[in-house]
């Protein structure tokens, strides 16, 4: 059950991403601009508004200001954020082993997961293969650099039956490895373009050293959020196991990539699927592949999958992000910036404050290997 008094006892402070992201294996996941802060003072306002104690930086916040609500997730801003009285981190950054939230993970409760867990899944290439070993579809893809090395190809060297081998042929997508939204992405249809966008990509060296080469999928796009077990669903007891609200379909692509969320609302190119679409056979087996790659990455807060549909209509995961965007409406001037995650969790019968809250019950502290829950008092 959810211990309500807990929630209400634990001032949280938002932390946002002011660490530069580091260098992984030659890899890099390029920081969004403001390092999240706009969606940090969204959380914040949104939990301010329905009575839950939040700390932050300035004595009156101004709703119009986003660091006005968010702490830098460095050393100082989490001591700054722990000084000031925060029982509760939400960790609305990019987490990666040795990030300075590691130090306080057994004295402060925490909304997101553990940092070696995000940095693991951040790989795109090596998470889809745990997906597939799990069973679950998902996309097939290659590795591409400017020279080959043990299991990457030269880009050089890439024809059409180095891409058979992997199960590939064009047309063919090209992203980074560790990317962020649709940033880098390009869809090709042929080799000379394909050889093209992968050298420009690894030219610009903004994701680093390799580049993913992936299956492209024709169909209609999906985006899932995933719950995991042990925070409230929409009927307010505890979930035991993950689920998903209802997935959010994708349209107005720009040469079939969904167009980068800072660039373009997502209100303006998607909607919520209705009870009725999201019943049918195709979008309830996306639905428990997604609910079960949640367990797979070991999911402890909201999670986000972008499915696309194949040319034979079934859907393949093809992007799990562990720190989706949480942009939500309710600041003055920010009406259309509800998520794709708010916009699944409205399709569900929940406001923003509503799905801030089941993520704060869910807040987490790990003591000796035990794993404490902030507004669970038994069943998790």
């Amino acid at each position: 059950m959810i211990d309500q008094a807990a929630l209400a006892g634990a001032p949280v402070a938002i932390l946002y991403q002011a660490l530069p992201p580091p260098v992984i294996g030659g890899l890099r996941k390029d920081a969004k601009p403001g390092g999240y802060s706009d969606s940090g003072a969204d959380i914040g306002f949104a939990l301010a508004g329905v009575g839950v104690p939040v700390v932050t930086p300035v004595r009156n916040p101004d709703p119009a200001r986003n660091l006005d609500w968010v702490f830098p997730d460095t050393p100082q801003g989490i001591a700054e954020a722990t000084g000031s009285g925060a029982a509760v981190l939400w960790a609305n950054t990019v987490l990666f082993e040795g990030h300075p939230l590691e130090l306080v993970l057994g004295e402060r409760f925490v909304v997101g997961h553990r940092p070696d867990a995000v940095q693991r899944a951040d790989d795109k290439f090596l998470t889809n293969l745990r997906l597939r070993k799990a069973g679950l579809p998902v996309a097939r893809s290659t590795l591409a650099a400017h020279e080959a090395r043990d299991g990457i190809a030269a880009v050089a060297e890439i024809d059409a039956a180095l891409l058979a081998r992997a199960g590939l042929a064009l047309p063919l997508v090209i992203k980074p490895v560790r990317g962020r939204g649709s940033q880098g992405v390009t869809v090709v249809r042929s080799l000379a373009a394909l050889h093209a966008a992968a050298r420009d990509l690894l030219a610009a060296a903004t994701f680093g050293d390799i580049v993913m080469i992936e299956e492209f999928l024709p169909g209609e796009e999906l985006t899932v959020a995933v719950l995991p077990a042990c925070l409230p669903g929409p009927d307010g007891r505890l979930a035991q196991e993950a689920w998903c609200p209802p997935p959010v379909r994708r349209f107005d692509h720009h040469d079939d990539v969904a167009p980068y969320n800072g660039l373009v609302a997502v209100t303006r190119n998607s909607v919520a699927l209705t009870a009725h679409e999201a019943a049918e056979p195709a979008v309830a087996a996306v639905m428990a592949a997604c609910a079960a790659a949640a367990a797979v990455v070991e999911a402890r807060t909201i999670i986000r999958i972008d499915c696309r549909a194949g040319a034979d209509g079934r859907y393949r995961l093809f992007d799990l992000n562990m720190k989706p965007n949480l942009t939500g409406a309710g600041r003055p001037g920010r009406e259309d910036q509800d998520s794709l995650c708010t916009i699944a969790a409205q399709a569900a019968g929940w406001t923003y404050a509503d799905l801030l809250g089941a993520m704060l019950a869910g807040a987490w502290r790990e003591r000796d290997g035990l794993v404490e829950r902030l507004g669970v008092t038994r069943g998790c």
